[in-house]
């Protein structure tokens, strides 16, 4: 592919040549919007010269450092979430925002905790994923008492202490599952649920909106006892082929957590498409290929670019104001993906 340049930058912008090469040179009265344009343009297409724009940009703006905790640094979906909130944060015009990112390899309250305390004087702010426990919340304190707000992703913890939680409505999301599951089962049945662990907020509430449906509205579906997979791939696997293998009738399946790709391989290999409706959280390259061989009925995914924008705009707020008094929580609408989704097609 050949190397975009100043021409095809100037296309993308809407702008003259010459007017990219006072922007390139940063030469004197150029509108700050026509520089955003440029910049912006030369993000999109990947002309070589968009950190310099950028640079001179920001050259009299603020810097905000953003400590990015995720977990499972070799799965895709937390890959995306890196390069998604690194994407944001270069395209912000408001301040440099420069990202710091740690994964987590274990998982464990004591591993977060340290991570989280790792960032004190390091990061204005902290973005995390993780569980809810006792040791993350009295870091989450430690931070906040020195000033450094903590934002919760996608489940949340340290409630009453850290800044906002970011991510969807996971009692929604779980009733979401349960009423798919209804609808698209060819009869009522066993359904089955996995969940990472009791310590992920977000998954207990997956939980509980999934069950109250039921309850409330398809009492013919019997909901087998809940199982924890640990997050993992091959307990995963090893527990939906157990559950295959024991429950002939069992029409749904819910993967409320990580773990899906083990659920998607045994389905694929136990069950013809159609016979059962399995259902995961985010799009991956694993779930992508669940929906076009329809061993998957639907994916539930969260809009991480959305949030990354919006928190990174409050974490500019915050740093002007100051912290709330009462921290608060912000919902996004999950996004639905079926085999039908345009980018099946």
């Amino acid at each position: 592919m050949a190397r975009p340049t100043i021409a095809d930058l100037a296309r993308v912008a809407g702008v003259s040549t010459a007017t990219v090469d006072r922007v390139l040179n940063g030469r004197p009265n150029v509108r700050e919007e026509t520089v955003r344009r440029v910049h912006q343009a030369a993000e999109e297409i990947g002309y070589h010269g968009a950190n310099a724009i950028r640079n001179r940009m920001l050259a009299d703006r603020p810097r905000l450092r953003l400590g990015l905790v995720l977990q499972k640094p070799r799965h895709a979906f937390y890959q995306d979430v890196q390069a998604i909130f690194e994407a944001e944060a270069r395209a912000c015009t408001q301040c440099k925002v420069e990202i710091s990112t740690r994964f987590t390899e274990t998982g464990t309250p004591e591993e977060l905790a340290g991570i989280l305390r790792s960032f004190r004087g390091r990061a204005d702010a902290v973005a995390a994923t993780g569980i809810d426990h006792h040791l993350v919340t009295r870091a989450v304190q430690e931070l906040r008492d020195a000033g450094v707000p903590v934002y919760s992703l996608l489940s949340d913890f340290a409630q009453g202490v850290r800044e906002t939680f970011f991510g969807t409505n996971n009692i929604k999301v779980g009733r979401m599952a349960g009423w798919f599951i209804a609808g698209l089962s060819p009869r009522p049945g066993k359904v089955g649920l996995f969940i990472g662990g009791s310590r992920y907020h977000g998954h207990e509430l997956r939980e509980t909106g999934f069950r109250s449906f039921f309850r409330e509205n398809a009492p013919d579906f019997h909901l087998l006892d809940t199982q924890i997979n640990m997050e993992t791939r091959q307990l995963t696997y090893e527990a939906t082929v157990s559950l295959l293998s024991r429950h002939r009738d069992l029409v749904g399946l819910y993967c409320a957590g990580g773990g899906m790709e083990g659920a998607i391989e045994a389905v694929r290999e136990m069950r013809r498409p159609g016979d059962m409706v399995l259902i995961v959280n985010e799009l991956t390259p694993e779930s992508r290929a669940g929906l076009q061989d329809r061993t998957l009925g639907l994916v539930l995914s969260t809009p991480v670019r959305q949030i990354a924008e919006d928190l990174i705009a409050m974490m500019i707020v915050t740093s002007d104001k100051g912290m709330a008094e009462t921290p608060g929580q912000r919902f996004f609408p999950a996004q639905v993906w079926t085999p039908e989704s345009e980018f099946m097609r």
